[in-house]
């Protein structure tokens, strides 16, 4: 079968590979569309992140090179024995956990922050930008009538907004400052607006993100490169500052504005996933009793997503930018993301 493979960064191979094979407990689905993540694009451009590339990934036993993608929905062709949570003809979404299950967080029932943490289609295990892949019946999720298989590729990343915001201290009326609206900080408006936040400003330098994000929802857009003290504009707007500030830009400057953008005993969450240090100063947080919070991916919230999705939230049609076949998944794909900044979401069709 067709797949694309990662082998080093900047260097994604689309190539002919051995078709997956079912066995018992796991399910081998027809892959119809996949999103190009951030997470995917680190890995192009400055990889290895989570990809194994020194020794096979303790749970997927792969090492690179490695099937890529993880954000994607596709149809049932066939189960292993015991499996009965779907059947052959189901539409479904993966999801792309990879975790130990016997470390002590995973213990807890919670494995988004396995010891061993990795991510089907990052970490080995075969992934959505392939024709077929199979995966164990536990990350499986059928997807409710009525929902499309595009708008499925999206359940991934709005999972990891809504994690976002359920993990925040936000509440019904607090205002809220997203740094870096691209997909994932535009599915965090979305998740903002789920929990019934008064106010969401978006820092954002893409004009073009910008105005999705005031489509969304956002009550401002905040642009750098035409307001020089981000900061002070964020205080002024929310009169001391914002209750919650999510960080979604990887971009070390802007963690401090982050934490400066929020109000004494604010919280600032951390979403992004980093290819280099930031430098920030404590004192910005101790002398005003400020939090900072990380997160990773999500648990136990696909069908949450899902359920929202068939109510309107966290729409493919208003997201996805651009749509494109496996084979143009480098040039048209990851290279489009690298060089044009006013693309949002861009999903792959695997036949």
């Amino acid at each position: 079968m067709k797949a694309a493979r990662w082998y080093k960064a900047k260097d994604i191979r689309v190539e002919q590979i051995e078709e997956p094979v079912v066995t018992a407990g796991r399910v081998k689905i027809e892959v119809a569309w996949t999103g190009i993540c951030g997470s995917d694009l680190h890995e192009y451009i400055a990889g290895p992140i989570f990809v194994p590339v020194d020794a096979p990934h303790p749970v997927s036993k792969d090492i690179a090179p490695i099937v890529m993608g993880h954000e994607f929905s596709g149809t049932v062709v066939e189960v292993g024995e015991g499996v009965t949570t779907v059947k052959r003809g189901d539409q479904v979404v993966v999801e792309p956990i990879l975790a130990c299950g016997t470390c002590a967080a995973c213990v807890k029932g919670k494995y988004n922050i396995c010891k061993h943490l990795g991510f089907h289609g990052l970490s080995g295990g075969g992934g959505g930008f392939s024709e077929f892949t199979v995966v164990d019946e536990r990350w499986v999720h059928k997807m409710p009538e009525g929902l499309s298989l595009e708008q499925g590729a999206l359940v991934e990343p709005a999972a990891v907004a809504l994690h976002a915001v359920r993990m925040s201290k936000l509440k019904a009326g607090d205002r809220a400052v997203v740094f870096g609206v691209g997909p994932i900080g535009l599915l965090v408006i979305e998740a903002l607006k789920v929990a019934g936040a008064s106010e969401i400003y978006a820092v954002e330098l893409s004009k073009e993100r910008g105005a999705k994000a005031l489509e969304l929802g956002a009550t401002a857009v905040i642009n750098p490169a035409e307001e020089q003290d981000v900061v002070g504009k964020i205080q002024a707007l929310t009169n001391g500052g914002a209750d919650v500030a999510f960080e979604v830009t990887g971009v070390p400057i802007v963690l401090q504005q982050a934490i400066d953008s929020t109000s004494f005993e604010g919280e600032t969450i951390i979403v992004s996933i980093w290819e280099k240090d930031a430098a920030i100063q404590p004192n910005n947080i101790v002398l005003s009793e400020r939090s900072v919070k990380g997160i990773i991916a999500y648990r136990d919230i696909f069908p949450a997503v899902m359920h929202l999705m068939t109510q309107g939230y966290f729409p493919a049609e208003k997201l996805v930018t651009k749509r494109i076949a496996l084979d143009d998944v480098v040039t048209e794909g990851f290279e489009t993301l690298v060089n044009d900044k006013d693309q949002i979401k861009i999903l792959v069709q695997s036949k």
